[in-house]
């Protein structure tokens, strides 16, 4: 029997890939029915979508009484959110019992903060330098003149008067400001070789772990003018901005410290043999690589403590939560769902905050490629 041969001459057309292989049902096959446990899950979480769905749609927006509702609509049997009394109190929500004749000042405090702040933030924004002076040096200063008034023509408004939104956001951003580079303080004097430094560090973070963040707001609030000198008193919104910050710091300094640890000692060893100082091996060495490790702790203590401020009402501050627990108990808007709308209006503020923080943080992380994906 005589071999035959074939050579091919021309190339054959390219075939689609088989359907199992490709496209929207591989897809699914993959990612929701891989294994039977997979295939329970996903049939579970559809129900449970189809349940809570219509229901969350029908209370949110269906049934839901709009902006610039009146309360006798919010008062309807079976009514939805009451979107109505969250406009007509939205200013108090923002400012608290600042003055309406004021509001520009805030206004201007907020835009401050995005024109400088967002740049800072965006790395290949030009002029750092300048921005980061602007922002740690100039804007502090210009806010609290702005805020508080009481020269260059400004009306006199004491804190008292400050609340809701905006207290929230001064709290947040001074203790993610400060809370860092002092955590980053007490790492390093936890790992100094000076005993009474590294004492003094490692009794601070136990001291301040150990206690409930509310314990700590509460002595600054009560305890603290006991001490101070007859006549002497310290400011509200400064107690709780240095018990917040304290209390971020001491949480932050352990995971400065979990990515100190995770760096070989080679690193430590080859600065040393360059000849480098202390501060120019961790500046330019340690720490650059430790704090790429642990960006997602730092970033969930800063998500932790913009949630800790909704504690200083113990203090007598209105955060965003307090202002909306004392619209809810006003009788002008009282209806079976307000006090449920309001919190979850609250709700919303804190998720989209907290969810752009966890965003840019993974921004970060793939920037910095964090994650060693094989």
């Amino acid at each position: 029997m005589t071999d035959i041969a074939f050579v091919r001459s021309d190339i054959a057309t390219a075939q689609p890939a088989p359907r199992n292989q490709s496209g929207v049902v591989a897809w699914l096959r993959k990612n929701l029915f891989a294994s039977v446990s997979d295939t329970i899950l996903t049939i579970i979480a559809v129900l449970f979508l189809l349940w809570i769905v219509p229901a969350l749609y029908g209370f949110l927006i269906g049934r839901a009484v709009p902006p610039g509702g009146t309360v006798e609509q919010c008062r309807v049997e079976n009514v939805g959110a009451c979107w109505a009394y969250i406009s007509s109190e939205i200013e108090f929500f923002i400012y608290g019992f600042y003055p309406m004749a004021e509001y520009w000042r805030p206004n201007i405090v907020f835009a401050m903060l995005a024109l400088i702040g967002v740049p800072l933030l965006w790395p290949s924004a030009p002029f750092k330098v300048v921005n980061a002076v602007l922002f740690f040096v100039v804007f502090p200063i210009v806010s609290v003149i702005l805020l508080s008034g009481g020269m260059f023509g400004l009306r006199y408004v004491p804190t008292e008067q400050w609340g809701g939104l905006l207290v929230t956001l001064i709290i947040s951003v001074v203790g993610i400001c400060l809370s860092l580079p002092l955590g980053i303080l007490l790492a390093l004097g936890r790992q100094s070789k000076l005993p009474i430094i590294k004492t003094l560090c490692i009794c601070f973070i136990e001291l301040i772990r150990a206690v409930p963040l509310i314990t700590i707001l509460f002595m600054a609030s009560i305890m603290l003018p006991l001490f101070m000198p007859q006549g002497m008193t310290v400011d509200k919104l400064v107690r709780a901005l240095v018990g917040v910050t304290l209390f971020a710091s001491a949480y932050m300094a352990e995971v400065v410290r979990g990515g100190m640890q995770a760096i070989g000692r080679g690193q430590y060893e080859a600065a040393a043999a360059l000849g480098l100082g202390y501060w120019q091996r961790m500046g330019f060495i340690i720490l650059p690589q430790a704090l790429k490790h642990v960006i997602p702790g730092i970033v969930g203590n800063f998500i932790s403590l913009l949630k800790d401020t909704s504690l200083v009402y113990i203090v007598g501050m209105k955060d965003l939560l307090e202002a909306v627990k004392t619209k809810n108990d006003a009788i002008e808007w009282a209806s079976p769902t307000q006090a449920v709308t309001g919190y979850i209006f609250a709700a919303a503020v804190f998720w989209v905050f907290c969810f752009s923080i966890s965003r840019y943080s993974r921004y970060w992380e793939r920037r910095l490629n964090t994650g060693h994906k094989r």
